[in-house]
């Protein structure tokens, strides 16, 4: 019985060193990071969508009948809000690449509303409407350092799932490649809405 035990504890710290030096642990650490970053990503975007409708309701004070402008916004914030963004999303590139669509339609709404600006000096010259623009700027910076992030953290885990002998613990252990922004999405994604100050009244406020 004894000799068992030991037989057995022998096994244990065996198995115990064996998923250290494959990678198993490192596995585990990265996922997590992942996890994290892409929770920091969705965060922002939501933050975006929340700050839309605010930003829609000033912009229909001076231009009510830019009526396709606020449609097309509605409908890429339902469109972004229909997709639940969980963290196993990006272990699914047909659900990743919906969800990258999804955001891409909501940058191109909101840039079409923010131009409708130009055409409004009023609107320009609103204490709100800029207080939101500014807003909307410092979230686009964000969603580009938290993307910024991910994409890292992503590369760094799927050097690990490519690499010998790691790639045979990733097999083992059911860790997939994660979906990553490509430069394409890249180019896409960070044409963030224009916020232009440049050329703003002084005066005709609301």
């Amino acid at each position: 019985m004894l000799r068992s035990n030991r037989v057995l504890t022998v096994l244990l710290a065996f198995s115990v060193l064996s998923l250290s030096g494959c990678g198993y642990n490192r596995f585990q650490q990265l996922d997590e990071d992942v996890k994290a970053q892409w929770a920091e990503v969705v965060n922002q975007y939501q933050r975006r969508a929340d700050l839309t409708p605010n930003l829609v309701q000033v912009v229909k004070g001076y231009a009510a009948h830019e009526t396709q402008v606020f449609e097309d916004v509605a409908a890429a914030r339902a469109r972004v809000g229909s997709i639940q963004a969980t963290p196993e999303l990006v272990n699914d590139p047909v659900a990743f690449n919906k969800f990258l669509a999804a955001q891409n339609q909501m940058t191109g709404a909101l840039s079409h509303l923010l131009a409708v600006s130009e055409n409004y000096p009023d609107l320009k010259a609103d204490g709100l409407f800029r207080d939101l623009q500014a807003q909307l700027e410092g979230t686009e910076n964000r969603i580009t350092v938290a993307r910024g992030r991910y994409i890292e953290s992503v590369q760094e885990y799927n050097v690990l799932v490519r690499s010998f002998p790691t790639n045979l613990t990733a097999k083992m252990f059911h860790y997939p490649l994660k979906a990553n922004f490509t430069v394409q999405n890249e180019d896409q994604i960070s044409t963030a809405p224009k916020v232009d100050f440049d050329n703003t009244p002084a005066t005709g406020t609301k």
